[in-house]
């Protein structure tokens, strides 16, 4: 029995209903595409989120479709350059890997965006999402978030918050929170997460949300210390660091997420197969294992259901941006 589109979209990956995806997508067009090496855009440095699924999957992409599917970092405003270069290739060989900000955020910070994630880009796949975690240097007043809270109140505008780009996961969490408690701080983007740790642990910055894969090791090693979880439950890795629920903020669960994107014109084919064989990568057990031991969640959806996700947070995360007058820095 044909297993339903719905079933399809709530199959845990490496399961049969989606090992049984039919192979119709795959055959279509398989000995004319690609007729030459993939291009895959990470708009963001080498060793950050976006980069490390955009690599789990290029390394499948290129086994499968018969060329290499070459990483290209190309980091800058916040992601957005180098998704408006897949937004606007005309190779017919550019695909992307972007975030939170650039795919749903965007058009509400920038008046001048060189391009519309609802119209000029198409969906692949959604790949990873995570719970984020708010720490502070370990010279911050406060051993706990309602301490950190109240020193942060107590002196406005005297810490400074670093995020991976204005609008992304990172930055709008940060947002949300001290929207909810009163605190003011200064805002310091930064070109992915790598930099930004580098000036927390070297006290430049006071405090960050971050996705844990890119803190973990930090909060193991003593360098920062966490006040809380942006999930619904507390992390496997950090069992001690409570929710945001937990802290007092209810309904404030946020996660940050990436996902696989090509230019709009992309053939209707093309994406299906793309969007089978991204599924495939992340249900390897090798992939999945290595990703969730660095605090990913992998998802894997439909092209529908990326689309669904999008605009759910253009929705909630627009919202916000509009109600408090967010600006995107530089």
């Amino acid at each position: 029995m044909r297993p339903s589109r719905r079933a399809l979209i709530l199959a845990p990956l490496g399961s049969p209903a989606l090992l049984a995806l039919p192979a119709r997508a795959r055959a279509q067009g398989a000995s004319h595409w690609p007729e030459r090496p993939l291009r895959l855009i990470v708009p963001f440095p080498a060793g950050s989120t976006p980069d490390t699924a955009g690599r789990a999957v290029a390394t499948h992409l290129g086994q499968v479709l018969g060329q290499p599917c070459v990483v290209e970092n190309r980091p800058g405003a916040g992601g957005n350059i180098g998704t408006e270069a897949v937004a606007k290739a005309t190779d017919g060989h550019t695909i992307g890997v972007s975030i939170n900000g650039p795919l749903s955020t965007a058009p509400a910070l920038y008046q001048n965006l060189g391009y519309d994630p609802a119209k000029d880009l198409v969906p692949i796949s959604l790949l990873l999402r995570g719970a984020q975690i708010l720490v502070v240097h370990p010279d911050v007043p406060g051993r706990d978030f309602a301490g950190f809270v109240a020193h942060a109140k107590a002196h406005p505008g005297a810490l400074a918050f670093g995020s991976v780009g204005s609008g992304s996961g990172s930055h709008l969490a940060m947002v949300d929170i001290m929207a909810r408690t009163g605190m003011e701080m200064l805002h310091v983007p930064y070109r992915g997460f790598p930099p930004a740790v580098v000036d927390l642990i070297a006290g430049r910055i006071q405090a960050l949300v971050l996705i844990g894969a890119g803190i973990l090791p930090q909060l193991q090693a003593g360098q920062v210390r966490a006040l809380a979880v942006t999930a619904e439950a507390r992390l496997p890795q950090a069992p001690e660091v409570p929710t945001l629920a937990e802290v007092g903020l209810p309904d404030a669960a946020s996660y940050a997420w990436n996902g696989l994107i090509g230019p709009a014109a992309m053939p209707a084919e093309r994406v299906a197969r793309l969007s089978e064989e991204t599924r495939r990568a992340l249900s390897v057990p090798a992939t999945r294992a290595a990703l969730e031991g660095q605090g990913f969640e992998v998802m894997g959806s439909t092209p529908a259901e990326f689309a669904r996700t999008m605009a759910a947070e253009r929705e909630r995360w627009g919202g916000l941006i509009a109600r408090l007058g967010i600006k995107a820095e530089a």
